[in-house]
């Protein structure tokens, strides 16, 4: 490891770590023994389950954070990797390990930029944060949104945040994450007449009931999209019913499906127009939404134009801001009023077998959070 860079020996250090969601098994540790050496006060916060960390350096405004998971998805059968998930291996310049782009990699990088710019700048104008938990890969209950809830209770604003999210598509910097699409789910219960099939005037297929009236929502256009974000999707994910048996019609049916919806939209439209379409099937239906969050977008402004220039310098690219892809804690951090952006290494293989990362990104990524920094403090 000595021939390693110290952002790339963090990282393996942190990979090796089995904090499969929502287990944080020392990983916190590890980036707390960095950053008190270059003089930031910790809080450890855990709620539930789960373990938190926040922590600062510094004691007037711009508060920028970098913003985080310490927790993995499950490797999956080990068996099936090259290499053992949670031993880091690298080969030809590729790290690979659980955990190496989603998001170990990043949080090394977070950590050695801090070390590199506090040693050049100890008086810079500013804080930095942490905000790092064990539980965005989990149901992110006991993580992030509980840190801001403890932020602000105690008064403490975050102007800027940087979450480290894999964003990239073909090469490092290529993509900024400055927004996400919300996401509201549903579960719908619609309840018929069980009875035989032979008999089916005895009977009320549920089945039979629900499927004109699921045509018809895959079938509407709910928004255009704009400028930031690609038209609201819909999309069927479950359909439950039946008892086994070829010969008896269905007491109820079950539909699961989730909106991925722009800032065109909200969650009083999307439930009382769907709900509106059901009402005109008159069937006996009940359905309860769940809102995993809200669309947020940073458009322009400190954050995106220092991460632009940023990656500009250290690799000449161009990078584009892109609102695509699932949800991620920025979901949390945004509603306070910060600037929030994501920026990390290549998605390609997040949650994948042998998920891997060039240990070149990853000293790039570090190099490049170093000139956000720079620019904003």
């Amino acid at each position: 490891m000595t021939n390693l860079s110290t952002t790339i020996q963090l990282a393996k250090e942190l990979i090796n770590i089995d904090s499969v969601t929502p287990n944080d098994k020392g990983c916190q540790e590890l980036m707390i023994k960095r950053l008190e050496a270059i003089g930031f006060t910790i809080e450890r916060l855990r709620f539930g389950d789960v373990d938190n960390l926040w922590a600062t350096r510094g004691h007037c405004e711009p508060l920028f954070v970098f913003a985080g998971h310490t927790d993995v998805v499950p490797s999956g059968p080990a068996e099936q990797w090259n290499t053992p998930p949670f031993e880091t291996t690298i080969t030809n310049g590729i790290l690979y390990g659980r955990g190496a782009a989603d998001m170990k990699g990043s949080l090394a990088a977070m950590v050695t930029a801090c070390e590199r710019f506090i040693k050049n700048q100890p008086e810079y104008k500013g804080t930095i944060g942490f905000l790092i938990t064990s539980d965005e890969e989990g149901p992110a209950i006991d993580g992030t949104v509980k840190v801001i809830e403890y932020l602000k209770k105690n008064n403490v604003s975050i102007n800027m945040c940087l979450v480290g999210e894999p964003s990239c598509t073909h090469a490092l910097g290529d993509t900024i994450k400055n927004g996400r699409r919300g996401s509201l789910g549903a579960k719908l219960i619609v309840r018929g007449i069980q009875g035989h099939v032979a008999y089916p005037h005895l009977a009320q297929n549920p089945i039979h009931q629900i499927t004109p009236a699921l045509t018809e929502l895959t079938a509407v256009e709910w928004d255009q999209g704009n400028d930031f974000f690609p038209p609201t999707s819909f999309q069927i994910s479950n359909i439950n019913s039946g008892t086994g048996a070829t010969n008896v019609i269905p007491g109820e049916v079950e539909a699961l499906f989730n909106f991925r919806f722009s800032t065109e939209l909200n969650q009083d439209k999307i439930t009382s127009q769907v709900e509106a379409l059901l009402n005109r099937y008159n069937f006996d239906y009940e359905i309860e939404w769940t809102l995993s969050g809200q669309p947020f977008l940073t458009s322009k402004g400190d954050l995106v134009d220092a991460a632009q220039k940023s990656i500009t310098e250290i690799t000449g690219l161009q990078t584009e801001l892109s609102t695509a892809g699932g949800t991620s804690d920025g979901r949390f951090i945004a509603p306070t009023g910060s600037q929030v952006i994501e920026l990390g290494p290549l998605n390609a293989t997040i949650h994948k077998v042998n998920e891997c990362v060039a240990t070149k990104d990853l000293d790039d990524l570090s190099l490049i959070y170093e000139k956000i920094l720079e620019k904003l403090l």
